[in-house]
């Protein structure tokens, strides 16, 4: 729920009182399947906004 809420990993890491990030990474990437695609969309809406 707090993924989809666009919370960061560190904050989410940090709610549930991981010893890291990378803990709650190789927990719950799978949640984040199309962060490339994502990414790479928003990253070329910023660039064709100038």
């Amino acid at each position: 729920m707090l993924i989809e809420m666009h919370y960061s990993i560190v904050a989410i890491s940090e709610r549930l009182g991981h010893e890291s990030v990378k803990i709650t990474l190789d927990t719950y990437a799978h949640l984040y399947p199309d962060k490339d695609i994502t990414l790479a969309d928003d990253l070329n809406k910023f660039r064709s906004s100038d």
